[in-house]
């Protein structure tokens, strides 16, 4: 009977990280600078793979969609965030819920399997040089993103679906910084046994999928590079996939600390851990391909003049 007199929420409120205005200014300075690295950086290395010849091939094809993944899932979430730094009340409506739990969901997995994809890409570039043209054409390519962004749609239409049979009729307060399932699922009042089948169901078979697909990939990797007999044979075949497995150690180890480790009482440390996988690793991600790519240095240069 409460449940069928409950008023949906138009409204939740986020707290944050801290209320102490000194440290809000402070936090609000580094973010708003790791933000605009994070546009130019995604920005550039997109602008880059398109203007220069020598970086249209399938790896960079598959970097610009993970550039443009990065840019749009920062975008949902760190402007929001700069602006609660600087704002009393840290409020946001409903349907803004709803929206940053469908894109940061869509693009979340669309780079889960993106990665995945470009695993593959390595996979076949190593182990199977010969065929790699006609396996990696650009008709393949262009299935294999688009197939990335469908997953992402279907896991986020999903967990929308889960969130708007969700009752909100006690705390609307969220312990983070945006909106994310997996609080929201904990503050509903309502029977939430199918919106953690919702939510537990795509994440994994997805997540576990793409993952396999990394594993897998590199596990062959590996063994190629070892049957591989010279010491610069060696290090020439690893160096083409350095970048690539600094960004899937990064993103995978941090997605896997935020969604998999043990539910405690230290909310603090979650969100840190959340920071770092939602704002930070956009960041970065360009950074290490543009730092440890010599193709990728040597367009640049080559641009610049």
């Amino acid at each position: 009977m409460a449940e069928s007199n409950c008023t949906q929420a138009t409204e939740f409120s986020l707290t944050g990280f801290t209320e102490d205005p000194a440290t809000q200014v402070t936090l609000f300075l580094v973010f708003l600078l790791t933000y605009l690295v994070t546009i130019l950086g995604n920005l550039g290395m997109i602008v880059l793979i398109r203007a220069s010849p020598q970086l249209h091939s399938p790896m960079y094809y598959f970097l610009s969609n993970l550039a443009f993944v990065d840019l749009c899932s920062s975008t949902i979430i760190t402007p929001k965030m700069l602006v609660d730094f600087i704002s009393e009340k840290k409020g946001i409506a409903y349907a803004g819920c709803v929206a940053q739990v469908f894109i940061f969901d869509l693009f979340g997995m669309t780079e889960c399997f993106l990665l995945a994809m470009m695993a593959y890409d390595r996979y076949v570039a190593i182990c199977h040089p010969l065929v790699y043209p006609l396996v990696m054409s650009p008709k393949c390519c262009f299935q294999l993103v688009t197939g990335s962004y469908l997953v992402g749609l279907t896991n986020a239409v999903g967990q929308t679906i889960g969130m708007s049979n969700l009752s909100f009729c006690g705390s609307r307060v969220i312990d983070l910084f945006f909106c994310d399932i997996s609080p929201l699922i904990s503050l509903s009042t309502s029977d939430t046994t199918l919106s953690y089948i919702i939510l537990r169901t795509p994440a994994s078979l997805f997540g576990v999928s793409s993952s396999l697909v990394v594993l897998l990939s590199y596990g062959a990797i590996i063994a190629a590079i070892l049957r591989i007999s010279s010491a610069e044979g060696k290090h020439k075949a690893f160096s083409t996939c350095t970048s690539h497995l600094t960004t899937v150690s990064i993103f995978y180890g941090t997605s896997l600390f935020t969604y998999l480790k043990p539910s405690s009482d230290s909310s603090g440390e979650d969100k840190w851990a959340m920071l770092f996988y939602t704002v930070v690793t956009p960041m970065l991600n360009p950074l290490i391909y543009s730092l440890r790519n010599k193709e990728v240095k040597e367009a640049l240069r080559r641009l610049t003049k």
